[in-house]
């Protein structure tokens, strides 16, 4: 297990069961695709197409799908000449153009019980908690992975205070040792909590070293999928199941293209619709990657405000009569329920 402690609090750190459960997606033929209209909504995608609610499975929940800005700019919707019709519409509270830094939930149960295992708590963090996690009755944050340590991926791990102080002793977080570095500069006083003065809250935190081999978390296995998020700029994406996400990506190196092999759900970074940026990829090279590695379904995220959420589907949905290419945008409050 590729999992060593970089700094323990008082309390004992949490212990990890290696076991070899079997991991499935239940997938959904090509024909038969089918997303909830609400957002606050789950579907189990199962082997005779049927699409249904379900209560007892596990899900995964997109608690952000847009870049470190957000959705709407603010300068779009204060600039008197030139108003931005997406970030017009992100206005709307409950309009899916509106987006906040790209995170999810994975929401593992198994015979133990439920565990919330969130992947990345950015700058916008509380804000997306607030709004989504009474909705879904999360209560708990078992545990926090980190794909990099940009403010929109790290930005929220001071709001864990809240969860710390009020409703669990600790969080374990899981970090690559180079993001690790910079979270002690960033976050020194969550990392040294020697320098807070007494009687200060802060968020009690249990920071553990991830390499770029698979580990365990509350007995679910995560592989990381090592690529570039701009020139030699290291960030992970991760494997669950048969499940596949890369939020941040400008490149993926060869090695990790067997790691992606037999991918049921890949959820990945998709910034805008006519070109890639120098640390994201656009619309045409992630489809690109899409036809390489060949899920059974793809959900893009990340997305800036040039991505009308209705006007790109539209186009996606073009892709799935052509090519059969089953693939669409996420949005902030979608949840899928999967078989882990």
């Amino acid at each position: 297990m590729a999992v060593t402690s970089i700094r323990l609090l008082p309390s004992s750190l949490t212990s990890f069961v290696q076991h070899r459960s079997p991991y499935s997606w239940r997938s959904l033929r090509p024909s038969s695709i089918s997303f909830p209209l609400s957002p606050i909504h789950s579907t189990t995608i199962s082997s005779n197409g049927i699409v249904g609610d379900v209560d007892d499975q596990s899900q995964v929940i997109f608690i952000g799908t847009g870049t470190s800005e957000g959705i709407p700019r603010v300068s779009c919707l204060t600039n008197p000449s030139n108003q931005c019709p997406v970030c017009l519409k992100a206005a709307n509270p409950s309009d899916k153009n509106r987006r906040l830094n790209t995170s999810i939930l994975v929401r593992h149960s198994n015979s133990k019980g439920t565990h919330n295992i969130l992947i990345d708590a950015g700058k916008f963090f509380y804000h997306s908690a607030l709004r989504w996690f009474p909705e879904f009755g999360i209560r708990t944050i078992d545990a926090v992975i980190i794909t990099h340590s940009h403010a929109d991926a790290i930005g929220g791990l001071d709001d864990l205070r809240d969860w710390t102080n009020n409703v669990q002793p600790s969080i374990p977080i899981y970090v690559a040792k180079r993001d690790f570095e910079v979270m002690k500069k960033t976050h020194y006083y969550l990392v040294d909590t020697s320098v807070v003065q007494p009687g200060a809250a802060v968020s009690a935190l249990q920071f553990n070293s991830i390499s770029e081999e698979p580990f365990f978390v509350h007995g679910l296995k995560f592989t990381p999928l090592p690529v570039w998020h701009g020139k030699g700029y290291r960030s992970l994406g991760f494997r669950f199941g048969n499940i596949c996400y890369i939020s941040d990506v400008s490149d993926i190196p060869e090695e990790t293209y067997p790691l992606l092999e037999g991918c049921e759900l890949l959820i990945m970074d998709a910034l805008r619709p006519d070109r890639s940026s120098a640390t994201h990829f656009g619309l045409p090279r992630a489809l690109e990657e899409v036809r390489k590695i060949q899920p059974k379904r793809t959900l893009f995220t990340g997305m800036m405000h040039l991505m009308d959420h209705e006007e790109v589907n539209g186009y996606l949905t073009k892709l799935m009569e052509s090519e059969g290419l089953d693939a669409q945008l996420s949005y902030d409050g979608l949840s899928v329920a999967v078989r882990l």
